[in-house]
């Protein structure tokens, strides 16, 4: 009888703590852009799995396809946060239909938000005021940029979201000028952006996400721009946007991976430890879950060769960004013509370097690639 109620009390006890974990939901946006980017599936599957056995919560997840929404709301009952992870305005997954409102109630009742990446973005005529209230910030289009940039990051604020984070560098498309409201606003991670951040031969000068003559002007005075922000709101809810999490690969990055995982428990009411969270991310683990996204020609994916692909996006990128600037100044400015052609060839070096690197270390596991595959990837290499 004794050791019956012993295990009545164990289970009880059990059940009490489970009651009391906090709620976090995670939604994940349909597949967009390259392999490699926007990987908004694969990104929230790690960052849950580094989340897995963190003590006093518990998270659910929601891949969302084309324009759908979370098929069962009572997902959101009792959730302390909702983190989305998706395209912004027009694919926003919460700009359609009566999400936006059903959102808001979850706001009035103090449920935390976190948006990141693309997901920062509404339009000005759906979503922005909301944005703002609900997280002190957003993406405007006409006054936000979003250019591709090697964001320095040599200092962090002091906040439980940045615990345990190093300074770091991550290239990715950190957008900046962002419109956030009068106070109550946290930068979290800030920088300097350089001119050439604003350089992008291939688009026009001034549109929707390429910045007007403000945004350049504070350019050239070297104003600090923050891309990464936190609040707390009236309603007692919290907020923050992260504008990082363009390529996959960055969470790698111990540093950034951690600084988001802290944001996820602060936003949702839980302390972060002294240390931030502590997460181990191996190479396997970030080709998993990757979005099957179409090979040449439209042709069907191998997911095999994809994820080789999907990790080495940001050096293929830099090489891309190097053959234009080369192009476009051949004739305007042909006294950078060395330079350009300098800077290259540095890409083309790294991307070849990354290749090599990922192939070593994928092929020294059991799911290394066959014959067949490492000649496909000679011939993709080589194209």
């Amino acid at each position: 009888m004794k050791t019956f109620l012993l295990a009545l009390l164990a289970v009880c006890c059990a059940a009490t703590v489970s009651a009391a974990d906090k709620k976090i939901v995670l939604i994940a946006g349909a597949p967009s852009h390259g392999a490699g980017e926007h990987e908004h599936r694969a990104g929230l599957l790690l960052l849950q799995s580094c989340l897995a056995d963190y003590p006093g919560i518990k998270t659910e997840f929601v891949s969302l396809a084309g324009n759908a929404w979370v098929p069962d709301e009572t997902i959101f009952n009792d959730a302390a946060a909702v983190i989305i992870y998706s395209d912004g305005e027009p694919g926003h997954p919460l700009l359609r239909e009566d999400r936006l409102q059903k959102m808001g109630a979850l706001m009035a009742k103090g449920v935390g938000l976190g948006l990141m990446h693309y997901a920062t973005e509404p339009s000005l005529a759906n979503g922005n005021k909301e944005f703002i209230a609900w997280t002190g910030g957003a993406f405007e289009v006409n006054y936000s940029v979003n250019p591709i940039y090697l964001g320095e990051f040599k200092s962090l604020p002091r906040h439980a979201i940045t615990r345990g984070v190093k300074p770091f560098s991550t290239t990715d498309e950190w957008y900046f000028h962002i419109r956030f409201r009068p106070q109550g606003v946290t930068p979290i991670l800030s920088l300097v952006a350089p001119e050439s951040s604003m350089n992008r031969p291939d688009t026009p000068r001034l549109g929707l996400r390429e910045g007007n003559e403000d945004v350049w002007a504070a350019v050239r005075r070297r104003e600090p721009q923050t891309v990464m922000w936190a609040t707390e709101r009236p309603d007692g809810g919290r907020g923050f946007g992260f504008t990082g999490g363009h390529y996959h690969a960055n969470w790698g990055n111990d540093d950034q991976r951690k600084l988001v995982l802290n944001a996820i428990l602060w936003v949702a009411g839980v302390e972060v430890p002294a240390n931030g969270v502590e997460s181990k991310v191996t190479t396997a683990m970030l080709r998993a879950n990757l979005d099957p996204k179409g090979g040449r020609g439209g042709a069907a994916p191998n997911p095999t060769l994809s994820s080789m692909t999907a990790l080495t996006a940001l050096p293929r990128q830099k090489v891309t960004d190097a053959r234009r600037a080369l192009v476009y100044n051949a004739l305007a400015n042909p006294a950078l013509l060395k330079q350009l052609a300098d800077e290259l060839g540095a890409a083309n070096l790294e991307l070849a370097q990354a290749r090599a690197a990922l192939l070593a270390e994928i092929q020294a596991t059991p799911e290394k690639f066959s014959a067949e595959q490492i000649a496909t990837l000679v011939q993709q290499a080589s194209q």
